[in-house]
């Protein structure tokens, strides 16, 4: 009989206490897989294994040549923090909460993130090292995650679960200077949105260059596990956490700031857990997201997904069958509000804007660091700009369909040709149908996702109609937002509804309709000046001081002030305020001399929302836009 050592012994007692792997007919002894996350920051499919010429990318074109690349993989999210919390959680942001940048809520009660129910099945999970989630972790996440995290620590035998990030291609990467130019920006092209100037493709060039940095972090990491001994006992994944770190992609749930390069590599050993399409150099065009990762691990790991994560997993045991679509969203970005929705099946691309009155262009100071960015407004503002150079300075239209066969860009906007309309209801529909499924609680004030689901999750309070009427409240959202010259009567008649969710979008509506309205309805907009919730009285008050007369406009401040103070009014209704005192422009000059007796430190909820109101404050006092 032969005598066990430690590593068999560990194996059984793992197989037997997870009671999870289904082991391959005539496999006996058969060993879950190892799973490697090689990721990095901020770029988009500019890759050699993607058809960039331009790219230089040799590991991880090496690593697709022996594995798959996925053509249609989206992050959900276009910025990371927000992408991040999609994976870690298989829920999508908006129906727990945290698609707000930088925010922070509980996580649902009684559930799990993924390495959670990994590591309770005996995988060792390390990360290293990046977090960055706006959801709190429900107890111990990882066996470690640090700098030092890494797979090595694992114990004998054991399996496991290690991400590696490189930030070598992080936004802020692109504008260091002095650079050591490697691609020429002679070279690049300049997709149709971006001006063509220097400054615009010095950013691009220096772009491929620290894209070339992150691919040269991953060859490390695949050469680590390749001197181990491990490369066929291990899947490997590469991916970005979303689009380019260039302004329009990153923030923007365009494509441009969704798609991502993911590539996955599985060894023969482990081929029956690759999906049919699998082949070493071949391709998937089956649409992937972000909110499919967990799911997919834990079925490569042989472990059904709990049947609250909203994901599905692409291949392994428990793998569904292909989705039609794939989803995206925008909330807050630091700063600056958004209500932004999208969709797509691979080829086109629908974009929903709840708040369609804002420009895509708001200043957001992070961005504005970029010199692309400041060069592009400069040119705007000059008026030296071509059409589709111009849109994002502008404000939006309610919805916007874009067709990546024959715009890649996403600059003609195909809503109102006739040809494309069933596509137009089908992504409508299509997004819809997402939003109530999953309870989009996004279509919460920021504010009252925490007063709403006070002692619970923002998730837990959506599931409640008692506390969030979600159909009611989408019901009007949607109604406001797509600017429907019939809707006005209905609007104004929610100003009495007895919710302050419904009572907020009528208002909005009004506001996003202009001056014609608002005058309309100028007693209604007076009367919700003194609404109970300030996210009422503001936009109320948006409305009056944007199109009022010299009265209402002296009112409106008096509200925008006194809600200004984070002190007294914690930190959203101050950033809703502040953001509605600076889309009034030169109108909001009487204000100026009472936000300098502001204090520049905001009442928060987490520290992660420090910076929001001091920047706001910045802004206005400096007149920037």
């Amino acid at each position: 009989m032969k005598t066990l050592n430690t590593g068999d012994i560990l194996q059984i007692l793992f197989v037997v206490a997870s009671g999870l792997f289904l082991i391959p007919s005539g496999a006996i002894g058969a060993t879950p897989p190892n799973i490697l996350w090689i990721t990095s920051e901020d770029h988009g499919p500019q890759m050699g294994c993607y058809g960039d010429k331009f790219a230089t990318t040799p590991n991880v074109d090496r690593l697709a040549a022996r594995g798959m690349i996925y053509t249609h993989a989206w992050s959900c999210a276009p910025v990371c923090a927000p992408a991040r919390t999609t994976i870690i959680s298989g829920m999508y942001p908006p129906s727990t909460g945290s698609e707000h940048m930088r925010s922070m809520v509980p996580f649902p009660s009684g559930k799990k993130m993924f390495p959670q129910i990994l590591r309770e099945a005996g995988y060792y999970c390390s990360n290293s090292a990046k977090e960055d989630y706006n959801i709190e972790k429900p107890g111990k996440v990882w066996d470690e995650s640090s700098r030092g995290g890494h797979w090595r620590n694992r114990k004998t035998g054991q399996p496991f679960f290690a991400v590696f990030n490189s930030e070598k291609s992080h936004e802020s990467k692109i504008r260091v200077r002095p650079h050591q130019k490697v691609h020429d920006p002679a070279q690049v092209r300049v997709p149709a949105y971006h001006p063509d100037t220097p400054e615009v493709r010095e950013d691009w060039a220096q772009y491929y260059d620290v894209v070339s940095q992150a691919d040269a972090d991953a060859g490390r990491h695949l050469r680590e596990l390749e001197e181990a001994g491990l490369s066929e006992e291990t899947i490997v994944f590469y991916y970005a956490d979303h689009g380019s770190g260039m302004p329009r992609s990153k923030r923007w749930p365009y494509n441009s700031g969704l798609q991502v390069p993911l590539v996955v590599y599985i060894p023969d050993r482990f081929k029956h857990l690759a999906p049919p399409e699998y082949k070493p150099g071949g391709k998937s065009d089956r649409p992937v997201s972000f909110v499919d990762l967990a799911p997919t691990i834990l079925s490569l790991a042989g472990i059904k997904p709990p049947d609250s994560m909203q994901g599905h997993a692409f291949m392994g045991l428990h793998d569904a069958p292909p989705q039609p679509y794939v989803y995206g969203f925008r909330g807050r970005m630091d700063e600056r509000y958004d209500l932004v929705r999208s969709v797509t099946d691979g080829r086109y691309v629908y974009i929903r804007n709840y708040m369609p009155h804002k420009i895509y262009g708001q200043r957001i100071d992070y961005m504005f660091q970029t010199p692309t960015t400041r060069a592009w407004k400069k040119l705007h503002d000059e008026g030296k700009l071509s059409r589709a150079q111009d849109i994002f300075w502008n404000i939006k239209q309610a919805e916007e369909l874009y067709d990546l066969r024959a715009d890649p860009d996403e600059v003609t906007n195909l809503v109102g040709v006739p040809e494309h309309q069933k596509i137009l209801r089908e992504l409508r529909l299509a997004q819809r149908n997402l939003a109530i499924k999953i309870r989009d609680v996004g279509f919460l004030p920021e504010g009252e996702l925490f007063s709403r689901s006070k002692g619970a999750s923002p998730y837990d309070m959506g599931q409640d109609d008692s506390k969030y009427p979600f159909h009611r409240v989408f019901e009007i959202a949607e109604l406001a937002s797509m600017l429907k010259p019939d809707a006005v009567t209905a609007l104004k008649q929610r100003f009495r509804d007895e919710d302050s969710a419904v009572r907020y979008w009528a208002v909005m509506g009004i506001l996003m309709r202009g001056r014609g309205v608002v005058e309309s309805a100028r007693d209604d907009l007076a009367g919700a000046l003194t609404d109970i919730s300030p996210f009422v009285r503001t936009a109320a008050a948006e409305a009056l001081g944007k199109y009022g007369n010299d009265i209402d406009l002296k009112q409106a401040l008096a509200v925008l002030i006194e809600l200004s103070s984070s002190e007294k009014n914690g930190v959203f209704a101050s950033l809703a305020a502040l953001n509605a005192l600076d889309s009034l422009g030169n109108r909001a000059a009487d204000a100026i001399v009472a936000l300098k007796s502001l204090p520049s430190s905001a009442k928060v909820p987490d520290a992660r929302y420090s910076s929001y109101v001091p920047r706001l404050l910045e802004d206005l006092l400096n007149g920037r836009k």
